[in-house]
C-alpha cells in the first residue's frame, strides 16, 4: 500500500474544478488523449489538453509514451492514496473548497449508480446483480474510526491489481464509503 499522501489547498482547488472532476471521472476507464477526452466530454481538444497538462505540473497524470502517434499525447492516472487533511486542521478556504468538492462528487457518484442500475435490463447477466448496497451503524471511538477506515482502505488496494493480473470476466467496480457522526447519543 502507498504511503498516504495529504492534499494541500492548491491540489484541492485544481481538483475541485467542475471540468477537472468530469476529466478524473472519465480517465478511472483509461489512459486518454486530449482529442478522445474532447471527445467524451463534449469539450473541444484545447481545454481538455490545458486541463490534462495542469493536472500532469500537479503530478495527478502523467504521460503514456507508449500509446503516443505522432504528436498525439496520451495520459493517464497516477495512482496514489490521496487524503484531505484532517477536519480540525483545514482553513476556512480550504474547507470551502473541499465542502464543495465532496457535495459535487456525491451527487455525480449518485446519478452515477442510477444511470448504471438503469443500464442493467438483462436479467441473463450475471453483472446485473452487481449492484451491492448496504446502509448500517457502529458505535466507535474515533481511534477505532480510524482503523475502521485503514482496514476499509486496505480492502480497496488488496483488490487492485495490474490490468495484466486482470482475470478474464472481470470489471472495474465504482466504490464508495463515507461516514459521518450521528448525533449525540
Amino acid at each position: 500500500m502507498p504511503e498516504p499522501e495529504v492534499m494541500g489547498l492548491e491540489a484541492l482547488r485544481l481538483m475541485a474544478h467542475p471540468l477537472r472532476q468530469k476529466i478524473e471521472r472519465e480517465m478511472r476507464k483509461g489512459p486518454v488523449s486530449a482529442t478522445s477526452l474532447a471527445r467524451a466530454l463534449g469539450e473541444s481538444t484545447g481545454l481538455t489538453s490545458y486541463h490534462l497538462r495542469q493536472l500532469a505540473k500537479h503530478g495527478f497524470v502523467e504521460e503514456v509514451p507508449e500509446l503516443a502517434r505522432g504528436r498525439e499525447r496520451w495520459w493517464r492516472v497516477v495512482p496514489k492514496d490521496r487524503r484531505f487533511p484532517l477536519r480540525r486542521e483545514q482553513g476556512e478556504e480550504l474547507r470551502a473548497v473541499l465542502d464543495e468538492m465532496v457535495r459535487r462528487d456525491l451527487a455525480a457518484d449518485l446519478a452515477e449508480f442510477s444511470e448504471a442500475q438503469g443500464r442493467q435490463a438483462d436479467a441473463e447477466d450475471p453483472w446485473t446483480d452487481a449492484f451491492p448496497f448496504s446502509r448500517g451503524s457502529v458505535t466507535l471511538t474515533i481511534e477505532e474510526l480510524r482503523d475502521f477506515f485503514e482496514a476499509y482502505i486496505a480492502l480497496l488496494y488488496k483488490y487492485r491489481r495490474p490490468p495484466e493480473e486482470t482475470p478474464p470476466g472481470a470489471r472495474t467496480l465504482q466504490v464508495r464509503m463515507y461516514a459521518f457522526p450521528d448525533e449525540q447519543t
